[in-house]
């Protein structure tokens, strides 16, 4: 099996490096996600979280993806929308709490430990489960913070690899194998 993650494409909130909150695409954004659609890998069934971010940008790449909440980013609770360093002014002890231990959520919102069992749990679902034969290939847009996720559970590395692990705007993620044994196959580079 193949999952191909597609991080969405640019929002003012991914330039200005803020928590997420459901903010639509920028204009570069949207336009290079048109661009990008030719280059969409192939796929048996797509997917895409519920966000107006990654609707937005399956739309954008030609896609009609099932919506799967499963595949929601992080709920960032009252930091969502704000910067890191506003976040660090107002609250520096729960910001340090939140990148010390991933199973706190100081915010309100989503542990990483809860956000990468989330995502895991849909990776060795598998995808598709319920709905006849599990695919060959799937195609997921999502946040960069799930394919974190997903990278830090297909290698069993762990919530704190979620930091390590760089994803621009409309990259691609390729994980193989099958539920419970994944492989890195690629990351490559998105056009944001």
């Amino acid at each position: 099996m193949r999952i191909h993650l597609v991080c969405h494409a640019s929002t003012d909130a991914v330039r200005a490096a803020r928590f997420a909150a459901d903010e639509p695409l920028d204009e570069i954004g949207a336009r290079q996600a048109a661009e990008a659609g030719p280059d969409v890998p192939r796929h048996d069934v797509a997917f895409c979280a519920p966000s107006v971010r990654c609707r937005s940008s399956a739309e954008a790449l030609g896609l009609t993806p099932v919506v799967d909440p499963r595949l929601t980013g992080c709920d960032y609770g009252a930091w969502a929308g704000r910067s890191l360093d506003e976040v660090a002014a107002t609250d520096p002890e729960g910001l340090g709490e939140w990148l010390a231990e991933p199973s706190r959520a100081p915010h309100g919102g989503e542990s990483l430990t809860d956000l990468v069992s989330r995502v895991g749990a849909w990776i060795d679902g598998p995808p598709g489960e319920g709905d006849g034969p599990a695919p060959r290939a799937v195609v997921a847009v999502v946040d960069a913070v799930v394919v974190r996720a997903a990278v830090a559970h297909a290698l069993g590395a762990g919530p704190r690899a979620v930091w390590r692990i760089d994803v621009d705007p409309l990259s691609t993620t390729l994980l193989v194998g099958e539920p419970g044994r994944w492989s890195l196959r690629a990351l490559q580079p998105g056009r944001g």
